[in-house]
C-alpha cells in the first residue's frame, strides 16, 4: 500500500504484513496496528511529538476510550503534564478529510471533559494548534504547539 507524503519531517518507521494487510509498530501502545490512512497520519504526529517537540513517550496516550455525556468516544493522542493533567489533545484525520468546523466541535466536545492547555488537529497536511483560555473561554490559534 502506497501511503501518501504528509508534511511532516521523514521518520523511521517499522512495518509487518500479514493476511493482506500492513501493520504499522506504534512505539506508545507498543504493538502492530492496521495501515490505515489515519494511523499513518497518527503514526507521523506520534513521531513529530517525540523526536521534534520532544515531549516524553511516557507521557503520551494514544486511543483510549472517555466517556462524554454517556457516549463512548476515542481520542487519538494525549499528552499529560506531570501533575496528571492533559497539556495536549491531538486529534488525527485522513489525509483526505477536510478540516472543518465539525472537527473543530469534535475536539472542543473532548476537551470539554478533558481540559487540556493545547489542542492540535491535523490531517497530516494542513496543522492547526490552539491554546486554551478557560477564564474567557476562549482559544487561541497558534503558529504551533511549544516544545517540551
Amino acid at each position: 500500500m502506497q501511503m501518501p507524503k504528509l508534511n511532516f519531517p521523514a521518520y523511521q518507521f517499522r512495518f509487518k504484513s500479514s493476511e493482506n494487510k500492513v501493520s504499522i509498530f506504534d512505539r506508545i501502545r507498543k504493538k502492530f496496528i492496521v495501515l490505515t490512512p489515519e494511523e499513518w497520519v497518527r503514526q507521523h504526529t506520534v513521531h513529530y511529538l517525540i523526536e521534534d517537540k520532544k515531549y516524553p513517550e511516557s507521557l503520551m496516550n494514544v486511543e483510549k476510550l472517555i466517556k462524554i455525556h454517556d457516549l463512548n468516544k476515542r481520542y487519538d493522542i494525549i499528552i499529560y503534564n506531570p501533575d496528571g493533567s492533559i497539556l495536549l489533545i491531538v486529534e488525527c484525520k485522513s489525509n483526505t478529510v477536510k478540516i472543518t468546523q465539525e472537527v473543530f466541535d469534535q475536539i472542543a466536545r473532548y476537551n470539554l471533559a478533558l481540559k487540556a492547555q493545547y489542542l492540535m488537529i491535523t490531517n497530516g497536511i494542513h496543522h492547526y494548534y490552539c491554546q486554551m483560555d478557560y477564564e474567557n473561554e476562549q482559544y487561541t490559534f497558534l503558529k504551533d504547539i511549544p516544545d517540551y
